[in-house]
């Protein structure tokens, strides 16, 4: 059953934190109604309030507690839920390209994930950028985009052994589950491209790149794309 706004259920995370939560499936209509929470907090705050983080389905709202209580902040927070289910409207998404150099030392593990789902590393590259992906939260690390849309089809589980050393801009897939390392890390996905673009940088006015609601399109290009500062980005 789909979830609706009234179905949202709410419950402390500490002393300092609220959580909607609007089950446990994920789906694009339950990213579309925290999106829409998420709009609504930008536009319509409270005295208190500190930021909210989305999650696959719910939002976690941080508010001061020397200034509002829990009760306060989710009286507030139900009645924002009433407003919303008059005047909500589906929240715009930007789309963005992510260009990805697939395979070969850029994407070790591209043989693996073809071997595993009986396909060509060609055939694979095809069904990862064919389809456009929608961002449905930060996290992990700084700028680290949780996608949904990969096909089924070269869906791939872990590895056994994670690595030590991730490169930023690493494309891994991990079960149904596509994503990109914005910083060095450690990391057990299955790496089969990277992409030159920088997803988390400090010196940007927005540190990352990508938000929640966003949709990407990766766009396979040849290894030239690395040729312009390469050690500078990824210290190889």
């Amino acid at each position: 059953m789909n979830p609706t706004l009234s179905d949202v259920r709410f419950y402390p995370l500490g002393d300092t934190a609220i959580v909607a939560s609007l089950g446990d499936e994920i789906s694009d209509l339950t990213h579309d109604m925290i999106q829409c929470i998420c709009n609504y907090l930008e536009e319509y705050s409270f005295d208190g309030f500190a930021e909210y983080v989305p999650a696959f389905t719910t939002v976690t709202i941080f508010y001061e507690p020397l200034t509002v209580s829990y009760e306060s902040v989710q009286l507030h927070l139900e009645e924002m839920l009433a407003e919303m289910s008059v005047h909500s409207e589906k929240p715009l998404s930007r789309l963005v390209d992510i260009p990805v150099v697939y395979g070969g030392r850029w994407g070790p593990d591209l043989d693996t994930v073809a071997l595993h789902a009986r396909l060509s590393t060609e055939e694979v590259i095809r069904l990862h950028s064919q389809t456009e992906y929608l961002v449905h939260m930060i996290g992990f690390a700084p700028g680290f985009p949780y996608l949904a849309g990969l096909n089924e089809n070269i869906a791939t589980p872990r590895r056994a052994v994670p690595r030590s050393h991730i490169a930023p801009g690493s494309v891994g897939i991990a079960g149904k589950q596509t994503g990109i390392y914005p910083i060095a890390t450690p990391g057990g996905w299955q790496i089969i491209g990277r992409t030159p673009v920088r997803l988390f940088d400090v010196r940007r006015t927005e540190p990352a790149l990508l938000r929640a609601g966003d949709r990407i399109r990766f766009v396979p290009v040849t290894d030239t794309a690395f040729d312009i500062n390469d050690k500078e980005v990824y210290g190889n």
